[in-house]
């Protein structure tokens, strides 16, 4: 799952409604994600949070290290996606067209 928000929305508002129906054993996140609030949602789905500490939080969480290296994977994704120069250089000047160049690049990648 994708959503588009413009450049200045954060990034923890949004991750609830990604994870919204989703099941899952474990969610992972960097620390842009690490808030109070997605912390408590993960943990209501029965799913444990592998997202590390902000450094100004002053009530600090154990991280699984070893999980957490495996978030590479998703930076791939995200790297091989760029590689499709529209997704890149964002040449739609609409989010419906920009959603739409998106999503066929993943599905391309996803066929792959």
């Amino acid at each position: 799952r994708f959503t588009l928000t413009a450049g200045q929305r954060g990034d923890a508002p949004q991750a609830e409604a990604l994870i919204a129906d989703l099941p899952a054993e474990v969610i992972m996140a960097d620390t842009a994600y690490d808030s109070d609030r997605l912390r408590e949602t993960v943990a209501q789905k029965g799913a444990v949070a592998v997202i590390p500490n902000n450094p100004s939080r002053a009530r600090k969480y154990p991280l699984d290290r070893h999980l957490y290296a495996q978030r590479q994977l998703i930076e791939c994704c995200f790297s091989r996606l760029k590689q499709f120069r529209r997704v890149a250089t964002r040449y739609e000047k609409t989010a419906r067209n920009y959603l739409a160049v998106v999503t066929i690049a993943a599905i391309v990648l996803w066929i792959r």
